[in-house]
């Protein structure tokens, strides 16, 4: 039997081209192993205590925006626990690249410079990469120098099929949500050790100490 490995892509500072920084997260989830049980307890544990079952977006809830905006800070904080309760709980993987905008004079050298840290990661961990007989990369979000650092890197080191495709089942979509959730506790990282976390990250995480302590060293366990 064919072994399939999903590849969940997620950005953070595209919009505008106006942030400091800019994110790209990767998650790796070998197909084999369901993440049903997980999605299932999840969605319970939402219903239990009168939560809407909403796509998890984690600007928006941090901020009280968009699907958020009925919701009070402490339903948000409980939210944002069980999300990052259910990622604990998940089998995957991840790698998330940062760079500060002002080090690159154009998108095309930020392109270059993604594609080759991408190559990079992959030929560090070519055997786990190796051992899947095909990939399927998940990217939506459409930003054209994202789309093609993985075209150059991706296909290109594993010299296999590589498949572009939008989300199809639930279990695509738990998980491109979950490439959204780790970029954000890693921006989150960058923010407060440049000390530029803000008020919001404060409520939601706390200081840099109880952040770290808690929800990096959880998203960490999962870097690969």
């Amino acid at each position: 039997m064919a072994k399939g490995l999903s590849i969940f892509v997620d950005e953070s500072g595209a919009r505008g081209g106006k942030a400091r920084y800019y994110l790209l997260t990767l998650v790796f989830h070998d197909q084999a192993d369901s993440i049903a049980e997980a999605v299932t307890g999840y969605e319970a544990k939402l219903a239990g205590v009168d939560l809407p079952n909403i796509p998890f977006h984690s600007e928006p809830l941090m901020n009280g925006h968009k699907d958020y905006e009925f919701l009070n800070i402490e339903q948000r904080k409980v939210m944002l626990a069980y999300f990052s309760s259910f990622v604990r709980k998940l089998p995957i993987s991840y790698i998330t690249f940062v760079y500060r905008r002002s080090q690159f004079e154009d998108p095309a050298r930020l392109m270059e410079r993604m594609g080759r840290d991408i190559s990079s990661a992959m030929i560090e961990h070519l055997g786990f990469f190796q051992s899947f007989d095909d990939v399927k990369v998940y990217y939506d979000n459409g930003q054209d120098i994202v789309k093609q650092a993985l075209d150059r890197s991706v296909g290109k080191v594993l010299s296999k099929g590589v498949v572009r495709r939008r989300k199809t089942s639930m279990t695509d979509y738990r998980l491109e949500q979950v490439a959204d959730y780790l970029c954000t506790i890693e921006l989150a990282l960058v923010k407060y050790e440049a000390k530029e976390n803000g008020e919001t990250y404060n409520k939601f995480f706390g200081g840099i100490g109880s952040f770290k302590r808690n929800w990096l060293k959880q998203a960490r366990s999962k870097r690969i």
